[in-house]
């Protein structure tokens, strides 16, 4: 018995009762397929509890022995790149807020430009939970705009880096995703990324709008509850 109780015996009758009239050839790559997703779980899995080991304080040498590796191989495998876990929506977050930085002629991604990159996501929860807040998306943008630095003399080409209270962010945003419990990091958690990066433009706006780190935090936990029975993640 596996400690999770699911056989071998388990995994090969789903995937026959699955695929009946499919030959042996179709169910190798469908097995193959189901192996490569279970591989993955495994390690967003350990990825999860690296997570909660590093806020608690512990060393990658101590979790290296947890998992049996060199501290270097648990530090190479379990560090996650910056957005390998961010969803589509989050995603495009980012690139609107490159691209509002980009527009207003600034030379790095600020956390200002980080808020602006959320609004202008309207499929995403931290845009609902934003207009919900204030009742007004117009209202977001002009706090924004009031907080933007005065604009560059060109818009820079290429590469744009991020400032380090951006880095601090996305960092947060990683964060409250597992403190929530969450395998995913969505425009949500970059919100609560914004408002706990506690001196950043982003977060004296988000006060100064009438939000609350802990408000802030209940709000986003209580929509996620509320929409556990669908499928899209935000």
């Amino acid at each position: 018995m596996s400690p999770l109780d699911i056989s071998l015996a388990d995994l090969i009758a789903r995937l026959d009762e699955e695929l009946p009239g499919a030959d042996n050839l179709a169910r190798i790559s469908e097995a193959h397929v189901r192996a490569q997703t279970l591989s993955a779980l495994g390690d967003q899995l350990i990825d999860h509890y690296v997570i909660k080991a590093k806020q608690a304080g512990s060393s990658w040498t101590e979790i290296g022995d947890a998992i049996g590796v060199s501290k270097q191989a648990a530090q190479q495998r379990h560090t996650p790149a910056p957005f390998e876990r961010f969803t589509e929506l989050n995603r495009h977050s980012i690139v609107l807020a490159q691209e509002a930085a980009r527009t207003h002629k600034h030379d790095s991604i600020g956390t200002e430009h980080l808020l602006l990159g959320l609004l202008g996501e309207p499929r995403g929860l931290a845009y609902e939970v934003l207009v919900a807040k204030t009742e007004s998306e117009q209202r977001v943008r002009d706090a924004i705009e009031e907080a933007l630095p005065p604009a560059g003399e060109k818009a820079l080409r290429g590469h744009m880096a991020f400032r380090e209270e951006s880095k601090q962010v996305i960092e947060q945003a990683h964060r409250a995703s597992a403190d929530l419990g969450h395998d995913w990091v969505g425009t949500e958690h970059t919100l609560l990324g914004l408002i706990r990066a506690e001196e950043s433009p982003a977060a004296r706006i988000l006060r100064d709008l009438g939000f609350t780190s802990e408000e802030l935090h209940q709000t986003v936990r209580t929509e996620i509850t509320r929409r556990s029975t669908t499928p899209d993640k935000h």
